[in-house]
């Protein structure tokens, strides 16, 4: 089997990979998103398209050095409306957010990329549709009161796995793309290589 390196700090993405026996060693692409996002949004770029190219980005600059390896990079961004939503940089911006999504519906969007010597080879984007129950200002802080600081920075806003499923009134779509990872679609991929 091909070695395999997650070009990706979160540690949910890992748990995942690694529930599904696919062994991985982390190396952070310490891209900038925010360049990233800003300048694709100037282009009228959509929450999928900048989703799919922040995840090619980090996997093709991981993989560009360390050849030969398969470079698996994710990227994960809420759509409201087609307007983008990243994630939380302080607590009050959490709270902004939620109040945003409050009592709405909202497409989260995963996308994958498999980099091979610095190019993509494989890439893959999926959508889950999320309905937010409505909730006083009091009790979106109260939630907010029991997620800690390492949890609401890394995973946007809400935790599907954890605090985060009473938030919702319905959710459509495959729980690990919610989670940030479709890993289904990366099994039969990476089934090529065994």
């Amino acid at each position: 089997m091909v070695k395999i390196i997650l070009a990706s700090k979160s540690k949910v993405r890992k748990q995942i990979l690694d529930d599904n026996n696919i062994s991985t060693e982390v190396q952070n692409s310490n891209l900038d998103e925010d360049i990233v996002k800003e300048s694709l949004i100037k282009e009228k770029a959509s929450p999928k398209l900048i989703s799919k190219n922040l995840a090619e980005l980090k996997a093709n600059k991981v993989s560009q050095k360390n050849q030969g390896f398969l470079v698996i990079g994710a990227d994960s961004v809420i759509d409201l409306d087609g307007e983008l939503i990243s994630k939380p940089i302080n607590r009050d911006q959490a709270l902004e957010i939620l109040k945003k999504l409050n009592g709405k519906k909202h497409n989260l969007i995963s996308s994958v990329c498999i980099s091979q010597n610095g190019a993509m080879i494989w890439n893959y984007t999926d959508k889950a549709t999320l309905t937010m129950k409505q909730f006083s200002l009091d009790e979106l802080k109260s939630y907010l009161s029991k997620i800690t600081d390492e949890a609401l920075f890394a995973y946007n806003v809400y935790q599907i796995e954890g605090e985060g499923r009473n938030l919702f009134l319905n959710i459509e779509g495959d729980e690990d793309t919610i989670m940030g990872l479709p890993i289904k679609k990366i099994k039969q991929y990476l089934s090529n290589y065994e």
